[in-house]
């Protein structure tokens, strides 16, 4: 018999169509943060070359020309620390840290929705599993001693079925999840290193300003 796929969801019994709901929603967000993280993406140590070389040659605008010429959130945080370059350096960093706030959130978006589905796939297989057994016991009560494996056969499918659906989606979204929750976490320290470093470059332009 050919594999088709609209029957064994059939088969699987009801429990079959929010796991196949939670697959499709958890690949949505997958490829949105694949495009979103690509994007925001860019080599950090050459952008922080350039900046590095353009302030200390006290050339604060065309810093912030820069800034504005990269689409990404490193760069939207290092022009809040730029902007406040006359400022004392408790101000630069809290400048820094407020613009953070703002970006970190963007990366972390729809990540707790992928996590949900990721956990709630092999719920709804077990979930499915458990009703399978259910079907069975209800028809060996039934039929008492005359129940055929046939009988049994619609019970344990819905069983199998939804157990090994579950897990097939579950597996794979646990494992970009994983991925991305960890490309997030690098980015951040990106963030962070170079936010460090932008309050030591704009403490030594003062520094020098004044003498």
């Amino acid at each position: 018999m050919p594999w088709d796929p609209i029957e064994i969801m059939f088969k699987g019994g009801i429990l079959m169509w929010p796991i196949l709901l939670c697959s499709v929603i958890g690949l949505c967000i997958v490829i949105e943060r694949f495009w979103f993280l690509r994007r925001a993406s860019i080599d950090t140590s050459e952008f922080m070359d350039t900046i590095r070389q353009v302030l200390r040659q006290n050339r604060i605008q065309d810093a912030i020309d820069i800034c504005n010429k990269v689409d990404a959130p490193v760069a939207r945080i290092l022009k809040a620390g730029i902007l406040k370059h006359k400022k004392s350096k408790e101000e630069i960093r809290e400048a820094i840290e407020d613009a953070g706030q703002m970006e970190i959130p963007r990366l972390e978006r729809y990540l707790s929705g992928l996590a949900t589905c990721s956990s709630i796939a092999p719920l709804l297989g077990l979930l499915g599993t458990v009703q399978g057994m259910i079907m069975c016991f209800s028809t060996i009560q039934y039929r008492k001693a005359l129940v055929n494996p046939s009988d049994l056969a619609d019970g344990i499918s819905t069983a199998l079925l939804t157990t090994a659906f579950g897990l097939t989606v579950a597996i794979p979204l646990i494992v970009f999840y994983n991925y991305l929750v960890s490309r997030v976490d690098n980015m951040i320290v990106e963030m962070e290193i170079s936010a460090s470093e932008l309050v030591d470059l704009l403490t030594q332009y003062q520094g020098e300003k004044e003498i």
